[in-house]
């Protein structure tokens, strides 16, 4: 399976014809948002009006990506999403208490169902194809992803748009800090990682791809292999995992030029991650990107975008390095994250 091409919104400069990651921006606090780009360009202002800020985030990057491989009319649309349109759920609950359940307004209910954004896309390119939205919490755009390659592969479909989407409400930040999710103090989200103490920084952002399996030079990577697993009972397994993976690839971690790991600067969360520096990817290069998008359930998508820009720009950012770099031009990328230590996911790239 080949990716073609990537567009995302996040909260740096990521979307459109932008420089990779060199200008990279500092934020102080405990969450970081997205930066919206001017959507006329995307969708009719008096559509927009009606929108919230997830679908237009889905609607910007899923055209940017169509537009960026040429195409017009994708085969099939698949979207991946936890937590879906919150701003609009909210909405439409603190209606029904206002307005003591009478009268309420309807655009706030039907636009928070989790599918919208996919549903929007179709409306608006008139796309009557495959269209479905995956809301499997930590692994939600994994399975998008895994549903896009069986497509390919059963021949279903070709030029698969695959999104991952999330956005952050002010109410579900309240809530997710207190349940100890993230961090209570503000920090910069370059020392992320240098403060060992309970908790993340919240993130949100839209990242959309397009697939398919015709081999050519303008593709940006070739999604080689995913998989996830859920629950591992211990570190160790978690590393018979990885070994399995790689193995089924015909692959051991020396033939790894980059892994792009999801440490978010949890205490809890990066102990995986360092079990794993002081033993399978002690000798390896390594890399990190929840300073620059925060922590969310599709952050996966985030990862790879990076990953996919990574080999086929041929170099890696200084941002993002976890320690040196041993191969600039990376040809063989393998992503690890895991989400609430239950849902863990691997994905495999190599250079086309």
């Amino acid at each position: 399976m080949y990716i073609r091409s990537t567009a995302a919104i996040s909260a740096q400069k990521t979307f459109g014809y932008v420089p990779f990651l060199t200008e990279p921006i500092e934020y102080t606090g405990t969450r970081l948002s997205a930066i919206e780009p001017d959507y006329k360009d995307f969708v009719d202002p008096k559509l927009a009006r009606r929108m919230s800020r997830i679908i237009k985030m889905g609607v910007a990057a899923a055209m940017q990506c169509l537009k960026d491989a040429g195409i017009e009319m994708p085969g099939a649309i698949i979207t991946g999403t936890a937590l879906g349109c919150q701003e609009d759920t909210v909405s439409f609950l603190t209606r029904i208490i206002e307005l003591q359940e009478e009268m309420l307004p309807p655009t706030a209910f039907i636009q928070s169902t989790h599918n919208t954004v996919a549903a929007q896309i179709a409306l608006m390119l008139k796309c009557h194809n495959y269209n479905n939205t995956f809301v499997h919490k930590g692994i939600s755009f994994e399975s998008a992803l895994l549903d896009a390659i069986m497509l390919l592969k059963e021949g279903d479909a070709n030029e698969i748009l695959v999104g991952g989407t999330e956005e952050m409400t002010d109410t579900a930040f309240k809530i997710l800090t207190r349940l100890g999710l993230y961090k209570r103090w503000p920090l910069s989200n370059f020392e992320l990682y240098n403060t060992k103490s309970k908790g993340t920084i919240g993130g949100e952002g839209a990242v959309f791809f397009l697939l398919n399996d015709k081999p050519s030079t303008e593709n940006l990577a070739e999604l080689v292999s995913t998989k996830t697993f859920y629950k591992p009972k211990s570190n160790a397994d978690i590393e018979k995992q990885i070994e399995a993976f790689l193995a089924k690839n015909n692959l051991t971690i020396q033939d790894i030029d980059l892994i792009i790991t999801g440490k978010n600067g949890d205490l809890k969360n990066d102990a995986v991650y360092e079990a794993l520096d002081g033993s399978l990817f002690a000798n390896s290069s390594k890399a990190y990107y929840k300073h620059l998008c925060g922590e969310y359930p599709t952050s996966m998508s985030f990862a790879l975008w990076l990953a996919s820009n990574v080999i086929k720009r041929g170099e890696v950012p200084a941002v993002v390095a976890d320690g040196e770099i041993k191969n600039k031009s990376p040809k063989k990328v393998l992503i690890y994250n895991h989400y609430q230590n239950s849902y863990h996911s691997l994905m495999l790239l190599s250079a086309c």
